[in-house]
């Protein structure tokens, strides 16, 4: 004989040795175990197999709640033994939940997306993966650190890039959003996610090929102004180093002792951009620039916390560039300075126009262009890859032409620097 559930009747209900249960007509009831606890549930039938669904603990669950999803998962099996679309199973749904709800607790959020792409991926195939990593941290991991990868959406993305374009860095723009590209990729292709929410999106800034070059009186401007500037003793000297041997400002600023033999620099293959070994001649002036060099000295431009471990970050150069050409003007209290219209006011201690460490490197080749050099040994000098047939046809490395090259520049540098250029 069935019951009729009420608050009144199951507030009397008396724990005994064994559970036991009270159930109305239709699988509706309550279970009482012998520590005193009460749960309802609904007891069904589906294909056969008897199913037992928890719908909660009384008083908790209260008993209005409970009928009522009692009455909901009911009819979802009338519908599903009547073989309606809309009908299911009410325990195999919930376990269905309980798997996505477990599923989504094991997602990885954004910052664990950042660190598995820049372990698995970026170090093993990019060399420079630590512009990768320096961008992602500064630009991804604050913004949506927390929150899952498959919860970023195309309008986030687009957000986050204009804010970048908003603050006035386009070209930062453009390369955080190649690199929140590649990541989101990597994470299709490993199946963490089942589509890049990058999907559609142009690049927010317009790609500008920069040709900045230096002429003679901002290359003796700058070589001077460099002593007075507010950049440490080791940057100086490398960014002199780029303009006398025209090597990229990531090569010079990682330069090892080991890799000094007399006047040859060897540039290794894991160095390189290009993955190409790099000879590189030492002038008189690139030597003097470096400085003694012995086999436990390391690092020639050492980073100071980690002298013996890295060099100085390569961004390091463009940084120092950037805030002398535009050094905030202060009072004698340290306050920072504006102008009429609000803006600080700011002084260039480097006394040339902008540019940038590798404009440097490009200003090194326009010179030995204008002095005559080959453009084969320009090309050998800056370590550009060959193309075409002649990659493979033409193994000469140019040690001798790239040697009187270098030379040359050298004695033309020092007559920009001694003014008796004309």
């Amino acid at each position: 004989m069935s019951d009729i559930l009420t608050d009144l009747f199951i507030r009397n209900l008396k724990p005994a040795e064994k559970e036991y249960t009270r159930r109305e007509k239709g699988g509706f009831g309550i279970r009482v175990h012998p520590s005193g606890r009460k749960t309802f549930f609904y007891l069904y039938r589906v294909d056969g197999q008897r199913r037992f669904l928890n719908l909660g603990d009384y008083p908790a669950t209260k008993l209005k709640d409970a009928r009522h999803d009692y009455e909901e998962a009911r009819t979802k099996v009338r519908l599903l033994k009547h073989g309606r679309d809309e009908g299911s199973d009410p325990l195999e749904h919930r376990k269905s939940k309980k798997d996505d709800r477990e599923e989504r607790r094991k997602a990885p959020t954004m910052s664990e997306l950042v660190t598995e792409y820049i372990d698995r991926h970026a170090k093993r195939f990019k060399r420079s993966w630590q512009e990768d990593e320096r961008i992602l941290n500064r630009e991804v991991v604050p913004a949506w650190g927390n929150r899952k990868a498959a919860d970023i959406k195309k309008r986030d993305v687009i957000l986050l890039i204009d804010g970048i374009v908003d603050r006035g860095s386009p070209a930062m723009a453009n390369n955080s959003f190649q690199i929140i590209r590649k990541m989101f990729n990597y994470a299709v292709e490993k199946d963490i996610l089942p589509y890049t929410p990058c999907a559609g999106i142009k690049l927010p800034s317009p790609k500008i090929a920069r040709d900045r070059v230096l002429n003679a009186v901002e290359i003796k401007t700058l070589w001077n102004s460099l002593d007075n500037a507010a950049i440490s003793d080791e940057i100086k000297r490398a960014l002199k180093l780029i303009l006398v041997t025209a090597q990229r400002p990531g090569e010079v600023i990682g330069m090892h002792a080991s890799e000094i033999d007399g006047n040859w620099w060897t540039i290794p293959v894991e160095r390189s951009k290009n993955k190409k070994t790099q000879r590189v001649y030492l002038t008189v002036t690139a030597l003097e620039l470096i400085g003694p060099v012995d086999n436990d000295m390391g690092f020639v431009f050492p980073c100071p916390h980690k002298a013996k471990e890295k060099s100085i970050d390569p961004h390091a150069l463009a940084i120092a560039v950037h805030r002398n050409i535009a050094w905030p003007i202060t009072d004698k209290n340290g306050m920072q300075l504006y102008g009429k219209d609000g803006i600080p006011a700011t002084e260039n201690r480097l006394e040339v126009d902008q540019f940038t460490p590798h404009d440097l490197r490009r200003t090194v080749a326009t010179f030995m262009a204008e002095m005559g050099e080959m453009d084969e040994v320009i090309d050998a000098i800056l370590n550009h890859s060959k193309q075409g047939v002649i990659k493979v046809y033409n193994q000469y490395r140019y040690d001798k032409e790239k040697q009187a090259a270098l030379e040359s520049w050298e004695q033309r540098l020092q007559s920009i620097l001694t003014d008796t250029d004309k």
